[in-house]
């Protein structure tokens, strides 16, 4: 697995005083304004009152501030990422941690992957712990989320102070996209053939570093919405090992019909058992797909009554 490579080929958008990250062009983007706005949120459910900071700043000072803001951290930690989904039934995927990992496994990860963290503009990473209850996290518009108990509010602003930071009415505005989308996501790393690490390759290293796991019912099949959508179309690309333990491995492409992740790896699981060549790992790749994207192999599957099962499986051995 070779390191993956930032693109040289793009030229940083800066509007005005204000670098924006590698990953977003600006279509119909205004200055916005530096500085931090501030929520109070009253605990619920057991959870303590909390103060939220929303810091936006230009790209060249957030390197300094993220790396002092870790710094509000605890010993453990809990790390989540959000990206970009292309499941049809959500925007956006939640990654967490299964267990707390020691503060400083979290930074030499964060450190290995740092400039692709601080350009995609499809990923945000960060971590929180529950005691004291703090979260630090950059979103994927790299603007910095700071959530802190009331006796580190006043630590936060005197962080901010030093960089020169204050409170504002607000950064972005609120209506941004009333004339249209103000920028468009371009891909920053970079390509040069099959094996170059592309943003899939990045989250899955990341998840097998700090043990993330998606952030779903592993044994219901919801929108975003909360609804029940019952069986879907599945498209996934699973990690497999040599079933006869001679080394090696492939990357097996299915497309299944299923009622939920668990459903899809027990039927992946069987499917590969049987053919008696590999046998399944994990998922590399996982999304549920709109009926009408299906693909031609599959033009004559029906709409509804469909029962569990893979439909498709493609072998890419390495």
């Amino acid at each position: 697995m070779r390191n993956y490579k930032l693109r040289t080929d793009l030229q940083r958008a800066v509007l005005g005083s204000f670098a924006l990250p590698l990953g977003i062009e600006p279509l119909n983007l205004p200055v916005p304004t530096q500085g931090y706005t501030l929520e109070f949120h009253e605990g619920e459910d057991g959870e303590p009152d909390c103060w939220s900071f929303h810091v936006v700043a230009s790209h060249d000072r957030m390197v300094g501030l993220v790396r002092e803001a870790f710094g509000l951290l605890p010993d453990e930690i809990t790390p989540i990422v959000e990206v970009g989904s292309r499941d049809a039934y959500r925007s956006m995927d939640v990654y967490i941690a299964q267990r707390p990992v020691p503060f400083e496994d979290f930074l030499d990860t964060w450190e290995a992957f740092e400039p692709v963290i601080l350009e995609d503009a499809s990923v945000g990473v960060g971590a929180n712990a529950e005691e004291p209850f703090v979260e630090v996290f950059l979103d994927s518009w790299k603007g910095l989320l700071i959530h802190v108990p009331e006796d580190m509010k006043d630590r936060v602003e005197r962080m901010l102070r030093r960089h020169s930071l204050r409170e504002v009415e607000e950064t972005w505005p609120e209506d941004l996209d009333e004339e249209g989308p103000p920028s468009q996501v371009r891909e920053v790393l970079q390509i040069d053939d099959d094996q170059s690490p592309d943003l899939d390759e990045v989250l899955l290293q990341l998840r097998e570093r700090w043990a993330l796991e998606i952030d779903v019912d592993r044994e219901t099949n919801l929108d975003e919405g909360g609804r029940e959508l019952g069986n879907t179309l599945w498209y996934g690309i699973a990690l497999c090992r040599d079933a006869r333990g001679e080394g090696g491995g492939a990357y097996v492409t299915m497309w299944a019909t299923a009622g939920s992740v668990a459903e899809v790896e027990r039927l992946a699981a069987c499917r590969l058992e049987a053919d008696g060549r590999w046998s399944f790992q994990s998922f590399y790749t996982l999304d549920r797909v709109a009926f009408d994207e299906r693909p031609e192999e599959l033009a004559d599957l029906p709409m509804r009554g469909r029962m569990p099962v893979v439909h498709l499986l493609f072998e890419e051995p390495w």
